[in-house]
């Protein structure tokens, strides 16, 4: 309350208090009525308020809580008449005298004599003060067990006298008012019961008239605090003496602290209101809704609590209903769930006021006209689009949803438009709500408008059944109630053709039969509309399957019913019905209300509405259909019939003839008419272009590994054709790619099938329980019930009986270690088995964990790319590189109801993935973990030589693909393109396999466009079709990135990464690791980051602001909690000091914090300056680490600049031939050693780098094998020059290739009109003349020799010469985390994970990113000055200035938003003139303390001053 704003402060009495103005003298100042500080005497002011009072003040919005031990106590009934007599027995706590409280026997009347005391007649106002005050200090310490020894009534007789100004004129005094009334809040406190006493005693009447008139304002404040405790166990009497005008009327003039007393009293009292109460509580209603507008969230959260109870209280009653909506709740609780509320309240908080919406709407038709008028609809439309339904909303049961905010929005809607359904209990509110809406067409025109497109949008983007049958049912009632015209313009900007076919998709009834009413009123309003695209985007076909698929299914349950066993997964959700799901009044009773669909009704309806609207008459006379369909069909079956004919000489007319095919296939994606998503799937174009350009590996059933030369060739030539018509463009003034078009429909149709579930854990606590696998110890994580069943036909092995515990994170090879010597029969293989080293860590918790991927040479299905192979679960991979092929082999086979399991995938993912493919919906609750699954075994046969990637790469690299110009094998798409398959476990006989696998091959496309454009260029000359050597330079054409990212993907993986039992395990379902290890590009760079976080270190909690999710601050870090270690650094001696650090901590889980020698500063400053000095030492000059080197030479002016290697293009590893000196080369591998750990640690630790490593060296890190075309990355002039040397050599191999032999051509090859000869090149690396790249050719450089020179060099530069380097790194990296994890990246987000970001800055952006305090706001002079300033910084003063600030001259990935903590900016206060002062910093706050200077210039130099010379030492500011 600001000053002077009220009509009375403390120190005055109230002017209308003495109305007739007696002009009495001013009491002396220990006597005033009101002051600053309190009036009372020393010895009253002693006694603190209970803690309970406290807690009134500054607790919680749950109104519920009482103090320690009264929670029983509160909940009496008011009149339950055991109140204390006067001659209940003595205090059982006391003070003894000095002031500290102690426990007192029933013997002690010390509280008998206090309460004389206060009661005695006559006794003056000193005597009074005193007895109270002792009092009071008694009973805030009293213990709960004091109410039986206290006397009650003679206490609570007293005091009321008091507090209402009884006594010989000394009880009317503050001091006295103010005690008496403090005493009672105590007592109330301490003695619930003591509030049934006071009551009875008047106070109640008391209370309101000291608070309608204001006389003390500290009395007052002692009146709602008494009244907050004796609400608690009176409500009702509290409601009918008036407590809640009596509080409410004043209570503007009260602090923040002391309105939450007043609403948490008013809250109390409201919990039930009685029907003869009901008046107190609407009369009051105007007020407590003006306390929705304060600034103190925890008052607007306990006036919602308020309103929310009275509304439930009120629930039966419409003519009160109403009588609240007249006094203004709708209009004041509206604003207040609006996006910018949801931003401010608990989401509980938020969900219930909408909830009291529906409520209000579901029975006062005087609330639904308001809503309609504040236009609810737009509300609505925000409430839905921030909460993000996609992946917003948890895929559990319907009662674990009551409290979400969707939940409540999507039933406020539902009872907005009233039901198209006639229920005959409703009959009456249906009528009138429709009476409205059909008088105002306007209501529903807007409110449709505004919502219909975010309730498509969310059914299109995966929302589970619940939300798709309220979406469902709201535009079915839109439908229903709006006319013709009105329904053709709500429908002509959204696809409701798609949405219908996606809700057709879904297995729940409900959903099904709202869909189908859905498209009867569609057909029966706009039937002309309509027809055609149901029939074009698949609705007629999803009906039509649905009564085919229902048929099929009665028939084959008819048939094997009877074969049902317990064993079979459990379907979940079969029996929830949703039919009352978004009814307000009767939610809680929908359980035991009869559904009003079944199966017979849903497929009853479907033929009613295939047979009215469908018929074949009517479908056969739409021709759009056909057109394109029929056209795809036929171009798919050519191109199935001849996929695999081979290219050879007989067949290159049929190859020209099926590239003219997939040119007219590949056209009809630009054709004039839009092929649908359906038309697209249903033509089969995807498996039929996969076939072809597998050559017709895809649709082989058998698996075969092997892979001839003419297989090779005619995939690369049937993948060059298409990629020229995935480059081009239909338009030739811009437009899309074909490339574009073609991923677009890809992802729409990837979208539209939903074959990836996210699966929740429910009411997920962690407890204890005793784990068997892979050890027997106590665990937080649920375990698996296993049973272990010996195979029928198994001889060898002896029976296990009893069921185990196995830890989620278990592999096979973790159970088949336990299982084997317990089954075996053979005494030298259990005595083997027991004597084999133990090579996991049996903590589930221990990072990096235990269990992981095991890729073994018998799985029939490994993949060729197996060292980027899979990680099976959030603990793969570990340390099993190292074990051996004999290690590897399995003693046992295990399988999963008759289907054998794959070794690299843990029992649990194979458990979940049994149940999803058995069509179940999977919720991981109490029955899912105390289910035992039966695991049978057997003894593994002997491998035989196997088919195994092994072959696979000699076969590809006995290929002479120099004839080719290109290495098509080391494309890390390419491998499963000729293959036909993904790297990876998912079903093949899913529909979206044939999608990811083409879309897997047109990212691979679209990455290496450069190499593959600039391979044709050099095919192109080679054949003479190009012969200038200028016009080899390629332009590559590639799309963005973020075209091949799937919304829904991303948002499933981030819903699924959220659930409470992956963040404590890591353990994700199969579908998750198997797509980011296949189709990584699918998932957003933040989501596959999150994902990186959990399968790497344990958690998505990081420890520096970098992208981090606010919803998981409560996350466990990694290793213990704050676990963090500092060490003292030398700052004149980086390396050295990086060394040790690295050698002491590289394998620690600790964050690692750095301070300085003789410095005082320490934390995330000195740190993050740390890795910015190192990144620069490693960057130096001298170290023989980096192409560009140059000596510095000793007294040249330009020692300083050539101190750091120079590399415009970014560092790349120096190559170093094998001869090279061993001392050196030591000492240049430990560097790289270094280096890997440091770039780890700052990856682990999420900390930025200032070093410029070129795209190629991310590739190395990456994996990634190199090739001619990288070396344009960081060497431009050299790949130039060798690209060209390859032209050349490959138009003389094309000649001598001829049949001709055109030996002209070969005479006349110059290198840009020069003989090759005169070049006078020798076999020496270039610009290293030490590295002799053959002993054998020591010539000069000549055309017989230019492809050999090429080769060399190329092998050189970025394969032999700088492999020892690159394992020297790599090993140093993995001694901190495996450096696979980061696979999921592509190399620009690896750089950007690393070294942050460099962005530009706007105005508008700093102001928005940087808070401004103590002294300092948005638009002071100095403020804006220093933002003017920043614009205007060049590069280096920019990196300079964030350092100074940071500790590192680049920002964090996300930029100026990203920065935690926030980059504030405060005024700095000194004695001296701010302009001789200098600006300082803590880095480890972000914080800059910027004196207000004079002027813009002066800042400036000031500025820059301190960033220039203020860098390099750490000390107090």
């Amino acid at each position: 309350m600001e000053s002077g704003s009220a009509p009375m402060d403390r120190c005055r009495k109230r002017p209308d208090s003495d109305p007739e103005g007696s002009g009495e003298p001013e009491p002396p100042a220990d006597k005033r009525p009101c002051t600053a500080e309190p009036s009372i005497s020393a010895s009253a002011a002693v006694a603190p308020p209970p803690p309970s009072a406290l807690a009134a003040e500054h607790g919680g919005s749950d109104m519920d809580t009482s103090s320690s031990g009264h929670a029983g106590d509160a909940d009496g009934d008011a009149d339950d008449g055991d109140g204390d007599g006067d001659g209940d027995g003595g205090s059982s706590c006391e003070s003894d005298g000095g002031g500290s409280p102690r426990p007192c026997g029933r013997g002690d009347g010390r509280f008998h004599r206090m309460v004389e005391a206060v009661a005695a007649e006559g006794a003056g106002e000193g005597a009074l003060v005193a007895a109270l005050t002792e009092l009071c200090e008694a009973l805030s310490f009293c213990a709960e067990d004091a109410g039986g020894y206290f006397p009650t009534e003679a206490a609570a007789r007293a005091l009321v006298r008091l507090a209402g100004g009884g006594g010989d004129g000394a009880g009317a005094s503050l001091d006295v008012m103010l005690l008496s009334v403090r005493a009672i809040t105590y007592l109330c406190d301490a003695m619930p019961r003591a509030s049934d006493a006071v009551v009875r005693h008047g106070l109640l009447p008391v209370l309101c008239s000291r608070l309608l008139a204001i006389e003390y304002l500290d009395v007052a404040e002692q009146c709602l605090q008494a009244f907050e405790k004796i609400s608690r166990r009176q409500p009702t009497q509290c409601l009918q003496a008036g407590m809640i005008t009596a509080v409410l009327t004043y209570v503007d003039f009260f602090s923040s602290s002391i309105q939450r007393v007043v609403v948490s009293a008013v809250a109390n009292v409201c919990k039930k209101v009685p029907a003869d109460c009901s008046q107190f509580v609407i009369d009051s209603v105007p007020m407590l809704c003006n306390l929705l507008q304060s600034e103190d969230q925890m008052v607007v959260e306990k006036v919602a609590a308020c309103l929310i109870s009275i509304v439930d209280s009120f629930g039966s009653s419409v003519d009160r209903l109403d009588q609240l909506c007249h006094q203004g709740v709708v209009e004041k609780v509206l604003p207040l769930i609006n996006t910018g509320g949801l931003m401010t309240l608990s989401p509980s908080t938020c969900s219930n006021l909408i909830g009291l919406l529906a409520k209000l709407a579901c029975t006062s038709l005087v609330a639904v006209k308001s809503l309609f008028e504040l236009n609810v609809g737009s509300t609505i439309k925000g409430i839905l689009v921030t909460s993000d339904l996609s992946h917003g909303i948890l895929y559990l049961p319907l009662e674990k949803q009551n409290n979400q905010v969707v939940n409540e929005a999507l039933k406020l809607a539902n009872q907005l438009i009233p039901s198209a359904a006639r229920d005959i209990e409703d009959t009456q509110i249906i009528l009138a709500k429709e009476k409205i809406i059909m008088d105002e067409p306007r209501f529903l025109c807007q409110f449709s408008m505004d919502i219909l497109p975010v309730l498509i949008k969310a059914v299109n983007s995966g929302a589970n059944s619940y939300i798709c049958y309220g979406c469902a049912s709201i535009v079915n009632n839109i439908c229903y109630f709006s006319k013709p015209e009105m329904l053709q313009e709500l429908l002509k900007e959204t696809n409701i053709s798609s949405f219908l076919a996606g809700l057709l998709s879904r297995k729940d009834h409900h959903v099904l039969t709202s869909s189908l009413k859905i498209i009867e009123i569609l057909m029966e309003k706009l039937p002309d509309a309509y027809l055609g695209s149901f029939i074009k985007e698949g609705v007629v076909y999803a009906v039509e399957a649905l009564l085919t698929q229902e048929d099929c299914s009665k028939s084959t349950h008819l048939s094997d019913g009877s074969q049902q066993t317990e064993t079979q997964p459990v379907r979940r959700n079969k029996s929830t019905c949703f039919c009352y799901a978004f009814d307000s009044r009767r939610s809680e009773a929908a359980e035991t209300r009869t559904c009003r669909i079944g199966k017979d009704t849903l497929l009853t309806f479907a033929r009613h509405v295939k047979t009215t609207y469908f018929t074949k008459e009517v479908v056969s006379s739409e021709m759009g259909l056909t057109e394109i369909l029929q056209k795809l069909k036929t171009c798919c079956a050519v191109l199935n019939e001849t996929a695999d004919k081979s290219s050879d000489q007989d067949n290159l007319q049929n190859e020209e003839h099926l590239s003219t095919i997939l040119s007219e296939v590949m056209m009809e994606l630009h054709g004039g008419e839009t092929m649908t998503t359906f038309e697209f799937l249903e033509s089969g174009l995807v498996k039929s272009l996969s076939n072809y350009l597998s050559n017709g590996k895809y649709l082989q059933v058998e698996e075969n590994m092997k892979c001839s030369a003419d297989h090779f060739l005619a995939v690369v030539k049937r993948f060059q054709s298409f990629a020229l018509m995935s480059f081009s463009r239909m338009d030739q003034h811009g437009g899309d790619m074909l490339l574009t078009l073609l991923v677009r429909k890809l992802q729409n149709a990837l979208t539209s099938l939903d074959n990836f579930p996210v699966i929740m854990s429910h009411n997920f606590k962690p407890r204890s329980s005793i784990s068997d696998i892979p050890t027997r110890h106590s665990t937080i994580i649920p375990c698996i019930r296993v049973q272990f069943k010996k195979d029928e036909d198994e001889a060898n092995l002896s029976s296990y009986d009893s069921a185990v515990n196995v830890e989620i994170s278990s592999s096979l090879r973790t159970i088949e270690e336990f299982l084997w010597p317990k089954v075996s029969t053979d005494t030298n293989s259990q005595k083997a088995a027991k004597d084999e080293p133990q090579e996991r860590d049996c903590t589930p918790q221990s990072s990096p964990p235990s269990e992981g991927l095991i890729c073994e040479n018998q799985n029939s299905s490994v993949e060729p790319c197996s060292e980027q192979g899979t990680s099976s679960s959030g603990q793969a991979e570990r340390n099993t590189a190292t074990l051996s092929d004999h290690t590897l082999q399995p003693k046992l086979i295990f399988s999963l109801k008759g289907k054998e399991l794959d070794r690299s995938v843990t029992l649990y993912q194979s458990i979940l993935q049994d149940q999803i493919n058995a069509g179940c919906d999977i919720i991981l609750d109490t029955q899912f973990w105390r289910s035992v699954h039966d695991i049978t075994f057997r003894t593994a046969v002997n491998p035989e030589a196997n088919d195994s990637p092994k072959h696979f790469s000699t076969a590809i690299t006995s290929i002479d693909d120099s004839a080719t110009g290109f290495t098509w094998q080391m494309l890390p798409f390419f491998s499963s393109l000729l293959l036909g398959k993904l790297p990876c476990k998912l079903d093949r006989s899913s529909p979206s396999y044939d999608i990811l696998f083409m879309l897997n091959i047109l990212e691979g496309l679209n990455r290496y466009s450069f190499q593959l454009i600039s391979d044709e260029r050099n095919h192109s000359f080679a054949h003479g079709r190009i012969t200038n050597l200028n016009d080899l330079k390629a332009v590559a054409s590639s799309i963005p990135q973020q075209e091949f990212v799937s919304a829904k993907l991303t948002d499933k993986l981030e819903q699924q990464m959220h659930d409470p039992l992956v963040l404590r395990s890591s353990c994700l379902p199969l579908w998750c690791t198997e797509l980011m290890a296949a189709c990584p590009f699918l998932f957003s760079f933040e989501a596959r980051w999150k994902y990186f976080q959990l399968t790497a270190f344990g958690s998505l909690t990081i420890h520096h602001g970098h992208m981090i999710d606010p919803s998981v601050n409560n996350i466990t870090e990694r290793g213990s909690p704050h676990s963090r270690k500092k060490f003292k650094v030398d700052r004149d001696d980086i390396l050295v000091s990086a060394a040790k650090m690295m050698k002491s901590h590289a394998r620690s889980n600790s964050l690692l914090e750095v301070e300085y020698k003789e410095e005082v500063g320490t934390g995330l400053g000195p740190t993050m300056e740390f890795y910015t000095l190192i990144s620069h030492e490693f960057q130096k000059s001298g170290l023989g680490m980096w192409r560009g080197e140059l000596l510095c030479e000793a007294g040249t002016d330009d020692a300083h600049v050539s101190r750091f290697v120079l590399a415009p293009n970014g560092l790349f590893p120096r190559p170093w031939s094998a001869s090279a000196d061993c001392a050196s080369f030591q000492e240049l591998n430990r560097r790289f050693h270094l280096l890997g750990q440091v770039v780890a640690k700052a990856i682990k630790d999420s900390r930025i780098l200032d070093i410029p490593f070129s795209k190629a060296f991310y590739k190395l890190i990456l994996g990634q094998e190199l090739n001619i075309y990288d070396i344009q990355s960081f060497d431009p002039e050299l790949a130039t020059s060798l690209m060209e040397f390859q032209a050349l050599a490959c138009r003389k191999k094309y000649a001598e290739s001829n049949l001709r032999r055109d030996c002209h051509i070969i005479s006349d090859l110059s290198y840009r009109g020069c003989r090759i000869e005169d070049l006078a090149i020798d076999f020496a690396l270039p610009g290293y003349p030490e590295y002799v790249l053959s002993s054998e050719c020591s010539d000069i450089l000549s055309v017989e020799n230019l492809e050999e020179y090429v080769h060399l060099v190329v092998e050189a530069t970025v394969k032999s010469g700088i492999a020892r380097q690159m394992e020297a790194f790599k090993s140093g990296f993995n001694e901190v985390f495996p450096l696979n994890k980061l696979q999921v990246f592509s190399e620009d987000e690896l750089e950007r994970i690393l070294c942050g970001e460099q962005d530009t800055w706007d105005f508008a952006q700093l102001v928005d990113h940087i808070k401004f305090d103590h002294g300092y706001t948005s638009s002071s002079p100095p403020v804006i000055n220093l933002l003017e300033i920043i614009q205007e910084f060049g590069s280096h003063q920019r990196r300079a200035f964030l350092q100074f600030i940071t500790g590192s001259p680049r920002l964090p990935p996300g930029g100026l938003a990203a920065l935690n903590p926030k980059f504030t900016v405060v005024r700095k206060h000194n004695n001296n003139k701010a302009d001789h002062d200098l600006p300082s910093v803590m880095t480890c706050a972000n914080y800059l303390k910027l004196p207000p200077y004079s002027s813009k210039e002066r800042m400036r130099e000031k500025l820059l001053y301190a960033i220039t010379e203020g860098q390099g030492s750490f000390h107090l500011s």
